[in-house]
């Protein structure tokens, strides 16, 4: 069968090019071509567009890339109907994805959708578009059941694939030594800076992050940089100030580090699966931030508080990101800090939440097994 898949971010690649490996070994004559990243593309998918050239964020940016997104909108549509595929299987990303499946819908063609867009967290109407455009919808988050129940909407929850992707990787990574001499660290406990994917969140919260550098001598700072956004964008942030960069080992900082501060998103969850107890730090434009606060309607915005329903990771937004928060919420979950244990602790509730692994393959069985039984 013929698969066509759209990721428009880092971590729908890694979630994309788990699930492309389940397909192929699914199904053998699996054509499968992607809208993503060098992840699914050395997984064995035809990478058609790289998500760097879609990665928008905020209202602000996108206003002011509508042209790119519009011509992106109409590139996507032809490549669609020019592979003609069984299925096309969209990953998160909803502003993009939901217009996309309107279309597919018309074509006749099934619309699976993998990672539910955080509809719960703002703009539910859009539940009405997936009811009438998407076919199949597999969640990641237990607490999505519930969500989706209310609305008379039948999802897939078959574990999340996060967890097999963590576990895996940890198998194969250096040892401790060998990390800190390949990133040029010495004998000084780490601290992690995970400060986003996009270059608008860089720039936005890294800067905020680098405050508390100079009130902790003894501990070396290491920014997970990504590959997709220049170094020099990092150089120019972190000036003389003594911190390391290392680009593409997000995982092989976290497996070394003693705390981290880390920018919302899947990074929080990534985070709390190394088990390093962490800070998060969100800061956007004034506008980004005073539209999102007149519809979002989640209490937390890190993965980790939000599946445990309560918090276990303390969230610094906007104004209570600053130099005196940050120190204060840094040393409470350092060795010997009064937070850290209790973080730990919830940390391993989480992860009988998330259940256990091999949620990829599932999926990727469900998605092969259902298309070979439609009328």
């Amino acid at each position: 069968m013929k698969y066509f898949i759209i990721s428009g971010e880092p971590s729908g690649d890694l979630h994309g090019s788990n699930l492309v490996k389940g397909l192929l070994k699914e199904d053998q004559a699996a054509e499968i071509v992607c809208w993503g990243g060098e992840l699914m593309q050395n997984a064995g998918a035809k990478l058609l567009k790289h998500y760097r050239e879609l990665a928008y964020m905020g209202v602000w940016e996108v206003m002011i890339h509508f042209r790119a997104i519009r011509k992106n909108f109409e590139t996507c549509r032809r490549q669609i109907s020019g592979f003609n595929p069984d299925v096309v299987i969209l990953i998160d990303y909803p502003g993009f994805n939901l217009k996309i499946a309107r279309y597919v819908n018309k074509l006749g063609i099934k619309v699976y959708y993998y990672i539910s867009p955080k509809l719960w967290a703002w703009n539910e109407s859009r539940v009405k578009i997936i009811k009438k455009f998407v076919d199949r919808m597999y969640i990641i988050f237990p607490f999505e059941i519930d969500f989706y129940r209310k609305y008379g909407y039948a999802v897939q929850y078959i574990g999340n694939p996060l967890v097999d992707e963590i576990e895996n990787r940890k198998e194969t990574l250096p040892n401790r030594e060998d990390i800190l001499a390949t990133s040029g660290l010495g004998g000084k406990p780490v601290i992690a800076l995970l400060c986003g994917s996009r270059r608008q969140e860089v720039v936005s919260i890294l800067p905020r992050m680098l405050k508390v550098i100079n009130e902790y001598p003894g501990y070396d700072f290491v920014v997970t940089a990504v590959a997709h956004i220049p170094e020099q964008t990092y150089r120019n942030i972190i000036g003389d100030l003594p911190v390391k960069i290392v680009t593409g080992k997000t995982y092989e900082i976290l497996s070394v580090a003693e705390a981290a501060l880390v920018a919302s998103g899947t990074a929080t969850l990534e985070t709390a699966l190394f088990n390093v107890p962490q800070v998060v730090c969100y800061n956007t434009s004034f506008l980004t931030y005073f539209l999102s606060k007149m519809v979002i309607k989640v209490k937390f915005i890190s993965l980790v508080d939000l599946i445990m329903g309560r918090e276990v990771i303390v969230e610094l937004i906007q104004q209570d990101l600053n130099k005196r928060r940050l120190n204060e919420e840094l040393s409470y979950i350092l060795k010997g800090g009064w937070k850290r244990d209790k973080m730990l602790e919830d940390y391993s509730a989480l992860h009988v939440a998330l259940g256990g692994t091999g949620a990829s393959s599932r999926i990727a069985r469900d998605i092969v097994m259902t298309l070979n039984n439609r009328d």
